[in-house]
């Protein structure tokens, strides 16, 4: 069941309230020691144990400008070290995350920002915050969010921590046009027990120059996220950014949804074409 919302719905201060983390989703086959392997200590295996293995993979396609990317860079970095995500760190179970960024435009262009990085207090906060920043800005052709989905999977099985969740966070500004069915790449993450949530960006009003369409929202919700408690945060506007990712970071964290009702979307026909980006791409350029 996917939990749906925008960001006016968020009350981040209710978020805290409780003290349990919600949602936890089952661990896959990855968190099952092989039989030839020997076992760690007890004592290891704690330490190597995170909240949430985080891959935060991020857009830079051609129809993100200069200002909005720069603005997202900014937005993570500044959530990172907000004190409301250090205290959301500090209500886990384990205190810690292990997250990993990564920029993704085609289907075969994705670059690591960021390799996995243990986040356990303020100063390994500033240290992640301090590496987005430093990075310099790119753009790229084509969006391929089932590309993004599929290099984020197997990350997992790199990262040296293991989490109590496994979620990808894809941002993006317009629908799959390149590589395979974005709805391929989800249910096969889906099946390793991964949560994917979504930060549609609309900003631009939709136009026959770009890729944009109406209604992002709804095929993200439709087409790109899923998992137990998955969730889209969307961005209507610029000054929105760094709220929402704040926001967006701090739920991921902590585990949780909103308090208040949420409108629940049963598996039914997707209201915008979940092909509706190739459709475009080929109606234009043929190809």
């Amino acid at each position: 069941m996917r939990l749906l919302f925008s960001i006016g719905a968020v009350l981040v201060a209710g978020m805290f309230a409780g003290g349990d983390v919600a949602g936890i989703a089952a661990p896959g086959p990855k968190f099952e020691s092989p039989k030839n392997q020997p076992q760690r200590p007890a004592a290891d295996r704690d330490a190597q144990t995170v909240d949430v293995e985080l891959v935060l993979a991020v857009d830079v396609s051609y129809s993100m400008d200069m200002d909005e990317l720069a603005i997202q860079r900014e937005g993570y970095a500044q959530a990172i070290q907000s004190k409301e995500f250090l205290q959301a760190l500090k209500l886990g179970p384990n205190g810690r995350i292990a997250v990993t960024y990564f920029e993704w435009a085609a289907s075969s262009d994705q670059k690591i920002i960021i390799p996995w990085r243990l986040i356990d207090g303020p100063e390994t906060a500033d240290a992640v915050a301090a590496e987005i920043l430093k990075t310099p800005i790119r753009r790229a052709s084509r969006t391929s969010i089932s590309g993004a989905i599929t290099f984020a999977m197997p990350l997992f099985d790199e990262d040296p921590y293991r989490g109590l969740r496994r979620v990808v966070d894809i941002s993006g500004d317009g629908p799959n046009n390149n590589g395979g069915p974005v709805t391929v790449a989800r249910d096969a993450a889906l099946e390793k027990g991964i949560v994917i949530n979504g930060l549609p960006i609309m900003v631009k009003e939709p136009s026959y120059s770009t890729m944009d369409i109406d209604n992002l929202d709804f095929y993200y919700e439709d087409c790109v996220i899923g998992g137990p408690g998955a969730f889209v945060i969307t961005i209507k506007d610029r000054g929105q950014f760094k709220e929402a990712i704040r926001t967006k970071l701090l739920m991921e964290v902590a585990g949780r949804t909103p308090e208040r009702p949420v409108m629940r979307v049963a598996d039914k026909e997707p209201r915008v074409s979940c092909l509706i980006g190739e459709k475009i791409w080929s109606d234009r350029w043929g190809r």
